[in-house]
């Protein structure tokens, strides 16, 4: 016999030739086993039948899990992506009043490793008039010469409308952007004037007396959230000032950082080097609630639809113990010829686990095929004025395709021991006087 070559030899009782001779260079004796049970038709067809059941169950278990988490995964990519168009990474204010003196903070915060860019800005809380009607608005003031570095939304050629002069020039009217949905809901559009209503007014001996003041639609902003549309104004920094009343201060200094998952270690650093009385808040730290949803809710799709997997398990369990049921006296012949429990247990494990390795990778080839078909065709398509989207969103990770199919592959391991453990326990004598 070479050298590293095996043979394992079981020969009947009392006679002198092998019955049966394999080497391990070609195949255990276990797989080999395996494979022929598998293969091979049984008497009872129902076996057979609840077989290809468990292959189709654990087929569309792993094809279910691979689109509906990779749909979920690029609902929630695109949803970062665009709060993230229209936020910054970090904010940094200051405790109980404006900030004042803030190109001071703005170098030092620049001069923080990971700060990739920095735009002061001022926000309130405001009225919008228009003939047509009144809306509640967030009002955001901006320096047009640095937000569009900092707030992806804002493009250099939407600001610069800002600051020139519209239809309405010569009468000195500043200019704003709306939300696109805030401008349908206004019934307004570009070059149509509006009024602004401040509560943070003129104080006068009765209290604050409103600002108001009138400012032209220069142009609209499109964010693709329908919050933020129906709920943004943009003016300029001084504009915002006047109106508000602010003087030299600011509400603030928006950050962005070279890396968006980086935004918290950012903040800390800005604490740190700033100090009393200013604080930072990174844009997890805002929208945690919303991002836990959004992660509970996978976990839980993931949980529900492995339960289909779960179920073709079962299905694999029947299948291997009835195959025990009439497979005994094969057992009990192989058990006769020197085949240990070992050997018998890993014959219907080897069995149960080809079912879950054929019936996973059928799922995952056709996962694949149908995420490309929902990213290549969008042919499912959603009402634009219900959800923000209107295709379905597919980001297919391979970690989440790797953990899925082992998910699956385990489920169905544990699905094989019961069986292979009576099989192991079967008396060959008892076997084959009764089977």
């Amino acid at each position: 016999m070479q050298e590293g070559r095996r043979e394992r030899t079981w020969s009947a009782p009392g006679a002198s030739p092998p019955v049966l001779r394999i080497t391990d260079e070609a195949m255990s004796f276990e797989l080999f086993i395996g494979r022929r049970y598998l293969r091979a038709k049984q008497k009872q067809a129902f076996i057979s039948l609840i077989t290809g059941l468990s292959i189709a169950g654990v087929t569309v278990g792993v094809m279910a899990l691979i689109v509906v988490i990779a749909v979920m995964t690029g609902f929630a990519s695109d949803l970062k992506s665009r709060i993230l168009s229209v936020e910054s990474n970090v904010v940094v204010k200051c405790y109980g009043a404006p900030m004042t003196h803030y190109p001071t903070v703005l170098k030092a915060v620049k001069r923080i490793p990971g700060v990739a860019a920095v735009t002061p800005f001022v926000l309130s809380q405001i009225m919008v008039r228009s003939p047509a009607g009144v809306s509640g608005a967030i009002l955001r003031g901006v320096d047009v010469s640095s937000v569009h570095a900092v707030i992806q939304a804002l493009d250099p050629a939407t600001l610069k409308k800002l600051t020139t002069a519209g239809d309405h020039g010569a009468l000195h009217i500043p200019g704003i952007l709306l939300g696109k949905v805030m401008a349908n809901n206004l019934g307004v559009t570009v070059g149509d004037v509006i009024q602004l209503i401040s509560p943070r007014g003129m104080l006068s001996p009765i209290g604050h007396i409103p600002s108001i003041r009138r400012f032209e639609v220069r142009g609209l902003v499109s964010s693709g959230m329908y919050e933020f549309d129906a709920s943004l104004a943009f003016i300029t920094l001084s504009d915002a000032r006047k109106l508000l009343h602010m003087g030299d201060g600011i509400t603030g200094i928006e950050v962005r950082t070279n890396d968006i998952y980086q935004a918290g270690a950012v903040r800390k650093r800005i604490i740190d080097t700033l100090g009393w009385p200013y604080w930072a808040q990174d844009w997890m730290q805002k929208n945690h609630n919303f991002f836990s949803a959004l992660k509970l809710e996978k976990t839980v799709m993931f949980i529900i639809l492995m339960l289909i997997v779960v179920v073709a398990a079962f299905n694999i369990a029947s299948s291997l113990i009835m195959m025990v049921m009439e497979k005994k006296k094969d057992i009990a012949i192989l058990k006769a010829m020197g085949a240990t429990d070992g050997q018998i247990r890993k014959i219907f494990v080897f069995k149960g686990m080809m079912i879950g390795v054929i019936g996973t990778s059928i799922g995952v080839c056709l996962g694949f095929f149908l995420c490309w078909l929902l990213a290549r065709y969008q042919f499912i398509h959603l009402p634009g004025d219900v959800y923000y989207l209107t295709t379905l969103p597919v980001k297919l990770k391979p970690l989440h395709v790797l953990i899925i199919s082992v998910s699956a592959l385990v489920v169905c391991f544990l699905a094989t021991l019961y069986p292979a453990r009576q099989a192991a326990r079967l008396d060959p004598v008892e076997a084959i006087r009764y089977g």
